[in-house]
């Protein structure tokens, strides 16, 4: 099918959330708003679920009290609710139970990416500094390295991340939590 080529319908969170509970959409449809859109999710390979559980247990093990770590489930931010593959959020789970965290919320959001690369590095990377996500790291699983993003700002009407450094397999990467250091880990571990 082709793009359409006539203006289409972007939607608020606000509408999104109505969809959800007039039951149009469902917990099963691979779907998550995106800057209004309703996109498509790409399926997962076992590379990218083994990549995501990983990251997900190297960071619970130095995330310190009044922290979690989330994987794969929604956040709200002001036009978008993205899941990334994995988060640091405030708090613990119980306080998020009727809205999901919002940018205010989150110290870190991690992307695992493989067939994802291009969508990561532009439009996520795009909307998580929009909403001033403080770090954004992309697990680049196709160069095996991590590409961490730091310094959200708003350039001309262009959000995105002053601040790019990559890692190898065999460096060590710092993990801050409000500006401080709580833990380093070896990019390989994730």
């Amino acid at each position: 099918m082709a793009v359409p080529t006539e203006p289409v319908w972007r939607f608020s969170v606000a509408q999104y959330h109505q969809i959800i509970r007039l039951g149009i959409l469902t917990d099963d449809d691979p779907v998550e708003l995106l800057e209004g859109w309703i996109i498509h999710k790409r399926p997962k390979n076992p590379p990218h679920r083994a990549a995501t559980k990983l990251t997900r247990s190297a960071l619970e093990e130095i995330v310190p009290k009044g922290w979690y770590v989330d994987a794969q489930e929604p956040i709200t931010l002001d036009d978008s609710e993205p899941e990334p593959d994995v988060v640091v959020v405030r708090g613990n789970t119980r306080d998020y139970l009727d809205r999901h965290p919002g940018s205010q919320d989150l110290a870190l959001i991690v992307e695992i990416a493989d067939s994802t690369l291009e969508r990561d590095r532009t439009s996520k990377k795009r909307l998580y500094a929009r909403a001033g996500i403080p770090v954004y790291w992309i697990v680049n699983l196709p160069e095996q390295k991590l590409e961490v993003y730091t310094e959200p700002t708003d350039l001309a009407d262009v959000p995105t991340y002053q601040q790019r450094h990559d890692y190898s397999l065999s460096d060590e990467v710092a993990v801050a939590i409000e500006g401080k250091e709580v833990g380093r880990l070896t990019v390989r571990d994730l």
